[in-house]
């Protein structure tokens, strides 16, 4: 497993080269010039070109890009145009926001998603499956600001339960945790019953069944260890993509992620802000999907990584 992990290092830097220089021409090829958005519209000329200078915008694009990635090799990745402070500084204040919201999301939705996907399996074909898959296509197909405002309206508007603006107190994280888990336990309820359907049909399922072991071992300690493969997977990529920051939850509950910091950099034309937010967001989804690989071998011993 060691020898497949350092391969799996070494990919890591082709592919987080090309997501970089692909951020990075798609950054100088949309409209929008920062400088102009800096300075603003009465700005002369004479000046707007003297702060393109100043910030080498009139380098080369190879140029640029060479500057951007060596910097970032070393762990410098640059600084906001606009607000002159180091973007390295603003991640590492905005980013411990997204890793607790992502880290709270997932696990409601794998404690909510699993019961109610273990639960469908059991009783398959019965008004209590078929109202927990309806309830599950609805959690995946809501959109999230709709429900995020859904929540803060019902929640904290009317029932004055539960604060809607920051993240001051834990229980400020309870709104935008609950928004981003439900997005998320419909998928992994149905993964969950999918995957415990093929598995409750397998032969030693009903052996067990036949030795008299209790039903709760055969579903809990037997069915359910088999059928994690595909839920992981799930799980995985979800908690990956809250990682890249939940961009419309963190805009309306007003929490100073990553996401709403890489959503003002786009608008702005911040091109290091985007540049280095997003390699960053790269190198952490990656490494998200690295660590489920491994956890293959964790859950299943018949698989080995030579």
């Amino acid at each position: 497993m060691l020898a497949y992990s350092i391969r799996r290092i070494f990919q890591l830097i082709p592919v987080l080269f090309v997501i970089s220089l692909l951020v990075f021409l798609m950054m100088h090829i949309i409209p929008g010039d920062p400088v102009k958005n800096m300075l603003g519209l009465e700005a002369s000329k004479e000046a707007i070109e003297a702060e393109r200078e100043r910030l080498g915008l009139n380098d080369p694009l190879p140029t640029q890009y060479f500057r951007f990635i060596s910097g970032a090799m070393k762990g410098d990745l640059g600084r906001s145009i606009f607000t002159k402070k180091t973007i390295t500084q603003e991640i590492l204040q905005r980013y411990p926001y997204t890793v607790k919201l992502a880290v709270g999301g997932t696990l409601f939705a794998t404690v909510v998603g699993v019961l109610i996907g273990i639960t469908c399996a059991v009783r398959r074909g019965t008004v209590t499956d078929s109202s927990l898959v309806v309830v599950s296509l609805v959690a995946v197909s809501t959109p999230s600001f709709f429900l995020a405002l859904m929540m803060m309206l019902i929640f904290a508007l009317n029932l004055h339960w539960l604060p809607s603006i920051g993240l001051r107190t834990p229980m400020h994280y309870i709104l935008p945790i609950a928004t981003l888990g439900m997005q998320s336990v419909g998928l992994i309820a149905r993964t969950t019953r999918s995957a415990m359907l093929d598995v409750l049909n397998q032969d030693y399922i009903r052996t067990s069944r036949s030795r008299g072991i209790p039903e709760k071992v055969i579903i809990y300690c037997h069915a359910l260890k088999n059928a994690m493969i595909p839920v992981i997977t799930v799980v995985g990529l979800r908690f990956g993509g809250l990682l890249a920051g939940s961009t419309l939850v963190e805009t309306v509950f007003s929490i100073p992620g990553i996401g709403r910091y890489l959503v003002d950099g786009v608008l702005k034309r911040d091109f290091p802000v985007v540049q280095g937010t997003v390699l960053v967001l790269a190198f952490s989804f990656v490494v998200v999907n690295m660590i489920v690989d491994l956890l293959y071998a964790v859950v299943d011993p018949r698989i080995k990584y030579e």
